[in-house]
């Protein structure tokens, strides 16, 4: 079954309401805000980053980027790096940027929240799919993702 299949059979097993948005190829942050019609802020960006031995999924507000010191000190981790383009097609089958922000059930990864999620009322995110996107209430997705929240970021230039 597709992520996108997974995704949404989860909300609704669940009873979560959301939106669902096909549209046309995004590539960066910026790119899926303005075709979905939001602020970028509400963007939850999902990276796959390996903590010592063991890759995770850590997802944060799109306008923000990651700060691997905080990853490292949470961990207590001697190195920390993203994945590589090889490495996440060959451990979730999806191309850069159509990551949903999900661990398991939908991607075998332990899930990070960072709290710049918790600031808005929605999360908007590419859904396994860099042609469709679901925008759903930030409140849902929290209990539904079961992540750990730790602050992992960082303001500044915003990366994709």
């Amino acid at each position: 079954m597709k992520t996108f299949e997974k995704i949404k059979e989860l909300l609704l097993a669940n009873s979560i309401e959301f939106l669902e948005l096909s549209h046309i190829q995004t590539f960066t942050s910026q790119e899926s805000a303005r075709i979905r019609g939001e602020d970028i802020k509400i963007g939850g960006k999902a990276i796959l980053i390996k903590v010592d031995n063991t890759f995770k999924l850590f997802v944060l507000s799109a306008e923000l980027t990651i700060d691997s010191k905080k990853i490292r000190q949470h961990f207590k981790a001697k190195k920390v790096r993203f994945a590589t383009q090889s490495e996440l097609i060959k451990m979730t089958g999806l191309p850069k940027g159509a990551a949903p922000p999900f661990g398991y059930p939908i991607l075998a990864f332990e899930l990070n929240i960072d709290p710049s999620i918790l600031h808005n009322e929605k999360i908007a995110f590419n859904a396994g799919s860099l042609t469709h996107s679901i925008i759903m209430k930030r409140q849902d997705y929290i209990r539904i993702a079961n992540g750990d929240v730790f602050s992992f970021s960082k303001a500044g230039k915003h990366r994709g």
